[in-house]
């Protein structure tokens, strides 16, 4: 079974790593490759928010299993100077740095599940899931395994 893994994000080559990282945790929970890639660029929309907002954070990619499906989770934090206001970031073309304020609502357009907890002064966790069904050969070498 896959594990944690926590990737530092201190500056844009470490983007890199947490998208070859999630790449390949979505490879071994069976995700198809396109669903790696969406998964890889949500990531590197929210790793660019912590290196260009807080300086430094986090990403932490977690496996999930449940009896139907499998999921990929991703948890991006910072304890940087937060968001003042966290609609205003959701809205496509809000931008308080002159990009093209994309990013975040971008990031929640790629993944199944997307939130985001932001306290002014105290940091930016966003949270965000991708789901995809197992199938029913899985599910029944499973159960063998479990009965034998």
């Amino acid at each position: 079974m896959a594990s944690d893994i926590t990737v530092a994000i201190l500056c844009e080559h470490d983007m890199v790593t947490a998208r070859a990282a999630s790449r390949e945790l979505a490879q071994e929970l069976g995700f198809s490759r396109t669903d790696g890639t969406l998964v890889a660029t949500a990531i590197s929309e929210v790793a660019r928010n912590i290196v260009s907002h807080a300086g430094e954070g986090e990403i932490e990619l977690s496996p999930v299993y449940e009896p139907r499906r499998y999921g990929l989770v991703v948890v991006a934090r910072d304890s940087g100077p937060g968001i003042r206001d966290v609609e205003s970031a959701m809205t496509d073309g809000y931008s308080t740095c002159g990009s093209l304020g994309l990013g975040l609502p971008g990031a929640r357009r790629l993944m199944d599940e997307f939130e985001i907890d932001s306290t002014p002064g105290r940091g930016t966790t966003v949270t965000m899931k991708k789901w995809r069904e197992r199938d029913d050969l899985e599910r029944l070498r499973e159960r063998r395994t479990a009965v034998g």
